[in-house]
């Protein structure tokens, strides 16, 4: 499946800002099943200085600053992507083995992050699915599904800065909580889970028009299913493993190492914030 994927971010100020610093994560993953066959970044005013490079989790992140006085600044990403299909998925290995045996490079996402903790109420919740000697995947596949049918979304009940611990006691938020609050169960038991960020194809209702910009960026999780697997998506919100619908942006310990957008301004006052995302099925 192809997409034209295009997200539009405009800061509106209230007073002039004289410089602006900015770091990105907004250039698709370029890897496995998800090939980024174009891309561009188009930022108004036009920077000063512009360095692209890759973080230490494979991520390609743009860094910019715009020197010239401005009271508005939009940051246009666009894109083109092939997305292949997933194979099938099945492994009886149990969940207890991936715990003992999982690589060095998946250390890091067994441990807790600023914004992810390790709680013993999170893995007591966990340990529901993961019972002795059953399969990991079929355990994170149960653990998401208890989260899809007992937390409600509700994009009024939580902001980007609500710990996880809060959505966990208040059952509620939207896909950022709960893929935050699902690597917390997960790394409560020592698996290796790890944050993704990008985006999903929603699909207007029968008879409804498709509405451009309606989409939205969308967060998950991957979670390392041993070596026969390898990292394998599970995304709590809509309860399902993620396929050609889903398209990966940055992967990260969480939110934090992900936004897609991080900046630092002088001047400028109060800042209204606008978000468009479309993405068109090719």
């Amino acid at each position: 499946m192809r997409y034209r994927v295009r997200h539009v971010t405009t800061y509106r100020y209230s007073d002039q800002v004289a410089v602006s610093h900015n770091l990105a994560h907004l250039a698709p993953r370029d890897e496995g099943r998800c090939r980024r066959l174009a891309w561009s970044l188009v930022v108004q005013p036009m920077p000063h200085s512009h360095r692209r490079e890759t973080d230490a989790y494979g991520n390609q992140v743009d860094r910019f600053t715009v020197t010239d006085p401005h009271r508005t600044l939009t940051v246009s990403a666009e894109s083109t992507i092939e997305i292949q299909p997933r194979g099938f998925l099945s492994t009886a290995t149990p969940w207890e083995t991936v715990v003992d045996g999982a690589p060095l490079g998946c250390e890091e996402f067994r441990y807790e992050s600023p914004l992810v903790p390790r709680h013993p109420d999170l893995a007591a919740y966990a340990l529901l699915d993961f019972t002795p000697g059953r399969s990991v995947l079929d355990s994170a596949l149960g653990l998401c599904g208890r989260i899809h049918g007992e937390f409600a979304y509700d994009p009024a009940a939580t902001t980007i800065h609500t710990p996880v611990m809060s959505v966990f006691h208040d059952r509620r938020g939207v896909c950022q909580d709960f893929a935050q609050l699902m690597l917390g169960a997960l790394r409560s038991l020592h698996l290796p889970a790890r944050y993704v960020s990008g985006y999903l194809e929603t699909l207007p209702p029968p008879g409804s028009e498709r509405l451009v910009g309606a989409d939205a960026s969308h967060a998950w999780v991957q979670l390392w299913c041993g070596d026969d697997l390898g990292w394998v998506d599970i995304d709590p919100t809509n309860d399902c493993i993620p396929d050609e619908r889903h398209i990966p942006v940055a992967y990260g310990r969480d939110f934090g190492d992900v936004s897609p957008i991080l900046g630092m301004v002088l001047g400028g006052g109060t800042a209204d914030v606008a978000v468009s995302v479309d993405v068109q099925r090719l």
